[in-house]
């Protein structure tokens, strides 16, 4: 029988009751909220649960949310995969504005570029990574592009005009 939703998320319930929340189905994949402080247990537990084996970690990925409360301005997403059942799982902690999370390559060893990438675009501290550096972007850059802290378009530009395009530039 396959492993259903309702099952993983018991499993994740019962053992971690104050440090999970917010399950929920999108798109067939169950996607539930963690605390920072417990991720690494909860990863653990995932994969190496005899009933659960979400043994293969897809991504880690960052998201800013600028307008957000201090203490949700960062989130770093997992997904994995259960392979044997066919069965996927996305777990969301949410960073303050200094955001510092434990890493997973202790865990996964495929989570090593994952971090590197994750931090060279957002900033994310991955504590205890072995070697948390830029991975596409040169070294010398001091910010972090895929945070939402500057302008989309350039405002002194005059090659073309966003009215065009059903944009205003009020808000730039």
């Amino acid at each position: 029988m396959a492993l259903s939703s309702e099952e993983i998320q018991q499993k994740i319930a019962a053992k971690f009751p104050d440090s999970t929340s917010e399950f929920m189905q999108i798109h067939d994949i169950l996607t539930l909220t963690v605390d920072a402080g417990s991720i690494v247990e909860i990863i653990r537990f995932l994969k190496e649960d005899p009933t659960l084996r979400f043994n293969f970690l897809t991504d880690i990925c960052g998201v800013h949310f600028p307008d957000n409360s201090d203490d949700k301005k960062f989130s770093v997403v997992y997904h994995m995969h259960n392979w044997l059942d066919n069965v996927r799982i996305r777990v969301k902690v949410f960073l303050t504005d200094t955001p510092v999370i434990d890493s997973m390559t202790s865990l996964f060893m495929s989570a090593n570029w994952m971090e590197r990438e994750t931090y060279d675009f957002y900033g994310i501290d991955f504590k205890g990574h072995p070697q948390l550096k830029r991975i596409l972007n040169m070294d010398s850059m001091v910010s972090f592009p895929m945070r939402k802290e500057f302008p989309m378009e350039d405002g002194g530009r005059t090659d073309k005009d966003d009215r065009f395009f059903g944009r205003t530039t009020d808000n730039i």
